[in-house]
């Protein structure tokens, strides 16, 4: 019976954990990492709490460390625009993952991609407004996430290299309607970290990624970016966006081995 009892508390205390790790909070947590970093980062900028102006979400216990969601979304839109942000993964081999800049149509700030992380480590979106940078984020336990092999073999992931598909959520706007919309684009490119090994030879892989990023409406540019190896395979955005009545999003993104992919990627589906 005592053993019983034993083991039915321990039973209740894992169940506990478990729900206490299902529930919680995952804020920036102490570490000296960023102290180290922040000078080259940001150098002298102070950087004030984030937490009024926007919110990031990132989960706490990743379920693939090659591909972790993280969401900025303005939660003050009073305070101004939020046009760029720095993505930062501390502990990762290049912790700054990418720079990014916003149109004005992109206020008020929603944005979505995926990252690779290391191990764990705090996630850190440092923005950009008129009245100064911010900055917040969220802890997040992950490993490998860098180094975790291509979902596909090289040449595989290789031929569909820039390949590129459009989403849209809700109903495709009037034209010239100044509707707030949502789109996701998925930039097919392995994004090769250079830690990675080819699973055949086991000889590592160059670093290959989607350098820079430019997407539009008509002539209006929506985003651009300035990524890196933090950015996962197959890089997705997801985005709102005031639309201007363009009938396509024009994407423009270079590769590191000097690669160009142009795409116009229409609203509507073909007929």
């Amino acid at each position: 019976m005592k053993y019983a009892l034993v083991g039915l508390s321990l039973l209740l205390a894992a169940n506990a954990a478990c729900a206490q790790d299902a529930a919680a909070d995952n804020p920036l947590i102490e570490g000296g990492t960023w102290e180290e970093l922040r000078a080259d980062i940001t150098g002298d900028t102070p950087l004030k709490d984030g937490a009024a102006l926007f919110r990031v979400t990132a989960p706490y216990r990743a379920n693939d460390a090659a591909t972790v969601p993280v969401v900025i979304e303005q939660t003050d839109p009073a305070s101004g625009p939020i046009t760029a942000i720095r993505l930062v993964v501390d502990e990762n081999p290049a912790p700054l993952a990418a720079e990014i800049r916003f149109g004005p149509a992109m206020d008020p700030l929603k944005f979505e991609t995926r990252v690779r992380v290391n191990q764990y480590s705090n996630i850190r979106v440092i923005a950009e407004t008129p009245s100064g940078s911010y900055m917040n984020g969220r802890f997040v336990k992950a490993s490998g996430g860098c180094s975790a092999p291509a979902t596909r073999d090289a040449a595989a992931a290789l031929a569909g290299i820039g390949e590129m598909k459009l989403r849209l959520f809700g109903p495709v706007p009037l034209p010239m309607s100044r509707e707030r919309s949502e789109a996701q684009i998925m930039i097919r490119h392995p994004n090769y970290s250079g830690l990675q090994r080819d699973q055949i030879t086991q000889l590592f892989i160059g670093a290959h990624f989607i350098e820079t990023l430019e997407v539009r409406q008509g002539d209006e540019v929506l985003f651009t970016l300035h990524g890196g190896i933090s950015i996962s395979e197959n890089p997705v955005f997801r985005f709102s966006y005031t639309d201007n009545g363009a009938t396509e999003l024009n994407v423009h993104a270079v590769d590191t081995e000097g690669n160009v992919f142009d795409r116009a990627l229409p609203k509507m589906p073909p007929a």
